[in-house]
């Protein structure tokens, strides 16, 4: 499973992007569940957020979806916050 995360945004408005691929990892299951959840809830089209907060699309093998802080479910912070500190 590929699973990419863009976050636009924030004070500075500087995009970070950040790619994990768990292919033969053997946390993949922990990483297939967060993902899966984090795209259920996701949205179609851009959330509109609050001044100043992150907007994030997720984009796992080829489906993509967007949320936006304060709103943001559990697993979708979760898997935001591994990808980003994990991914290159």
């Amino acid at each position: 499973m590929r699973i990419q995360v863009t976050r636009t945004g924030g004070f500075a408005g500087i995009e970070r992007q950040a790619e994990v691929d768990t292919s033969g990892r053997a946390d993949a299951p922990e990483w297939h569940a967060l993902a899966e959840g984090a795209v259920a809830t996701g949205r179609g089209t851009p959330p509109a957020g609050v001044p100043d907060g992150f907007s994030y699309r997720i984009t796992v093998d080829g489906r993509t979806v967007y949320c936006a802080d304060p709103r943001l479910t559990e697993e979708q912070r979760t898997l935001i916050s591994r990808v980003l500190q994990e991914g290159a």
